[in-house]
């Protein structure tokens, strides 16, 4: 009988080992995740003439029209980050709170708009993802799920009412040929329920390589440095000219359209740094 007793408990023993050693990896596993920072700068320019200075910087088009900018400004949310192993954090998706952001060049500071992202975890991101845009999932968790950011939209002047929604992009300024003295105005943004309204959805994800590793860490907070080339309003994939048809839209009609999809194509990371 003994031997019997010692044989069970010995038995016992061997089972419960591997289960207690995995009990350990796993607390060991989450005392080992830690979260850093992160900052994302956005600098708005003409690639041949460099940064935007409100009021003051004249582009010529593609088609030889002249334009500046009195305001620009636009809406980013659900920023993204892959890791080298092809990992996706989502930095509050579809929390207009949390995680939109109003790029305003008036608020640039030496060009520079800074958008500042915490609890990010660590690892080595490769890949920076984000919208153009509020996306029909965040508009239709309702006003008071997103109370927040919709004020500070009404504030910069970045909503209709909220039957229409959100200005995703803002572009006033002069235009002309010779020179830009005619007034324009370019709201674009989704029209409430693009379903229910059979409206375009003008909401856009843009996906970006990094140069080089973003490497977030406890005492690291990388900067993403992305470059926004507004020549991409008028002389982007669709060559545009503006009119007295266009020059005063908003919402999403076919100018509007093709104004966001020429606009998705207007960012590129320069570089990274890892400080």
């Amino acid at each position: 009988m003994k031997i019997y007793k010692f044989l069970s408990l010995f038995l016992i023993t061997i089972t419960l080992l591997p289960l207690l050693s995995c009990r350990n990896n796993d607390d060991e596993d989450l005392q080992n995740v830690s979260s850093g920072n992160l900052q994302i700068k956005f600098e708005n320019g003409f690639n041949n003439l460099g940064d935007i200075v409100l009021n003051q910087t004249t582009q010529t088009s593609s088609n030889g029209q002249k334009h500046q900018f009195s305001a620009l400004k636009y809406m980013i949310s659900n920023i993204s980050l892959i890791d080298e192993k092809g990992n996706e954090f989502k930095y509050n998706d579809n929390n207009p709170d949390k995680g939109a952001f109003i790029v305003d060049q008036a608020d640039a500071v030496a060009g520079i708009v800074y958008l500042n992202l915490n609890e990010i975890p660590k690892s080595n991101y490769k890949k920076i993802k984000f919208g153009l845009g509020i996306s029909q999932n965040a508009y239709l968790l309702g006003q008071n799920g997103q109370a927040e950011f919709w004020n500070k939209a009404k504030a910069k002047g970045m909503s209709w009412s909220w039957a229409a929604g959100y200005v995703f992009v803002k572009l006033e300024g002069k235009y002309g040929t010779p020179s830009a003295d005619t007034e324009f105005m370019n709201h674009t943004g989704n029209m409430g329920n693009v379903s229910a309204n059979n409206t375009p959805d003008l909401y856009r994800e843009i996906t970006l390589d990094l140069p080089i590793t973003a490497r977030v860490t406890e005492t690291i907070t990388p900067s993403i440095h992305i470059l926004a080339d507004l020549n991409q309003y008028l002389s982007g994939d669709t060559s545009l000219t503006l009119s007295a048809a266009n020059d005063m839209m908003m919402g999403s009609g076919p100018h509007l359209v093709n104004v966001t999809n020429n606009l998705t194509k207007m960012f590129k990371v320069d570089h990274v740094h890892n400080d």
